[in-house]
């Protein structure tokens, strides 16, 4: 068969959208892993190969012709589902329910019907109708990705049903019908996938939140002991401090000399405690503030905080700045606080059978990254962990909660846009951080 230009160029055009959204569909599931990304591309695949059995342009089988309708009809089904929101059955509790939603499942009936009367291709009437049902089915949940797919198509609908378009685009001699149902739905797709992948962004950075909130309360109670250690002492230095005055000044040797020096001594404790206490809020402070901020001063947070449980455990630590004391980098600076404290917090659970331990925090830098190791002689994670300890609820410990590394690797890669490496070392394991050095 022989066709104009025009047709020609409607049939290429309708090639590139169909390949475009195949092509499209495929890298979003690779990087989301979501199931309509996958199987909406296979819908258009077996489309794409619709069309071109469809256009005569090439000797294909008619078998081939309904084998595409029927892949495409079945993906088309699993994506429709997929990308769903809400109910598949309305909740109904009196008579007045039961009508509206006969009404409404009557409407969604008769509008799929007119769809497919129209365009002639069952398997992007089997998404508008499956979506038409979420809607309806589900009106007070608020608007939704599908709202847009569904409206899009119903408008169409009921112009094209109101002006007859269908006889008059026929006499007027137009492209095919069925390929302005694929350009159609590629813009709809287009526009609903975009707010769902917002959407589920959203809902992704909120699930972080939640794990890392969930992460912070997991440590509290062990925060809590650590927090008693460190009060623990200051405490007995003042109440001493307290009853040396008090025997002075009944032994009436109370001198301004001795006053001051024992206030002084006081003074000391009490900043002892107060900074231990800010520590602690560095942790539970919701903040995302960016900022460029001191290294040095984020581990020495969480050295304040864990120092009386390594001394309870008799972890020698050792500290080492082969840098700039004052070097920098960009981000929140309780974020890295909270990565180091979780690292030190495994190494000192791993550590607490092991002979002579110790715990070495080494940081370095290049000319354009700041290098932070932290290395133990717990005798290392066993080859077939180290790819799963980073991954969510997997733990080695029988009390683990398994998201503290999993937050480690999430925290230094999205909020740091860092990298984290694990290698096991003779005495045991070393976790290297990278992160861009700030030059603010």
């Amino acid at each position: 068969m022989i066709y104009d230009l025009s047709t020609t160029l409607a049939y290429g055009i309708t090639f590139g959208i169909l390949i475009m959204s195949i092509v499209y569909t495929f890298i979003r599931y690779i990087y989301s892993k979501e199931i309509f990304y996958i199987s909406y591309c296979l819908m258009q695949s077996f489309s794409l190969l619709f069309i071109i059995s469809y256009s005569n342009m090439f000797e294909i089988s008619s078998v081939v012709e309904q084998i595409a309708i029927l892949g495409a009809s079945l993906f088309s089904i699993v994506f429709a589902v997929s990308f769903y929101e809400g109910n598949f059955f309305p909740k109904i509790s009196n008579y007045k329910e039961l009508i509206i939603n006969t009404l409404l499942f009557n409407i969604v009936l008769l509008t799929a019907f007119y769809h497919y009367m129209l365009f002639e291709y069952l398997p992007y009437t089997i998404i508008y109708a499956i979506l038409f049902i979420s809607i309806v089915f589900n009106l007070k949940q608020g608007f939704k990705p599908t709202v847009i797919y569904v409206i899009g198509w119903s408008l169409l609908c009921f112009i094209l049903f109101v002006m007859d378009f269908k006889t008059l685009y026929i006499q007027k001699g137009y492209m095919d019908l069925v390929l302005l149902a694929f350009a159609i739905e590629a813009i709809l797709f287009t526009l609903s996938v975009g707010y769902k992948y917002n959407s589920l962004q959203i809902q992704s950075n909120s699930y972080e939140d939640m794990l890392l909130q969930q992460s912070r309360l997991a440590k509290s109670g062990e925060m809590i002991g650590n927090i008693t250690h460190q009060f623990r002492q200051p405490l007995n230095n003042i109440a001493y401090i307290l009853i040396n005055i008090k025997k002075r000044f009944e032994n009436k040797k109370l001198d301004e000399v001795y006053l001051e020096k024992k206030i002084s001594q006081a003074s000391m404790q009490l900043e002892f405690l107060s900074k231990t206490i800010d520590d602690f809020k560095g942790f539970y402070a919701p903040s995302k503030q960016k900022e460029n901020f001191s290294v040095q001063e984020a581990i020495n947070s969480c050295l304040t905080i864990l120092s009386a449980d390594f001394k309870k455990n008799n972890i020698d630590l050792e500290f080492i700045f082969n840098t700039n004391e004052d070097i920098k980098i960009y981000g929140v600076k309780n974020e890295l606080s909270q990565v180091i404290l979780a690292l030190l917090s495994n190494a000192n659970d791993a550590l607490k059978s092991t002979e002579k331990p110790y715990i070495k925090i080494e940081v370095t830098s290049s000319n354009a990254e700041v290098i932070i190791s932290i290395s133990d002689n717990a005798g290392g994670i066993k080859e077939k962990n180290k790819e799963k300890v980073f991954e969510p609820y997997f733990s080695t410990k029988e009390q683990g909660s398994g998201i503290g590394l999993y937050l480690v690797k999430l925290i230094v890669e999205e909020s740091f846009e860092g990298k984290i490496e694990l290698v096991n070392k003779k005495e045991g394991a070393k976790f290297t951080l990278f992160f861009e050095k700030s030059f603010d």
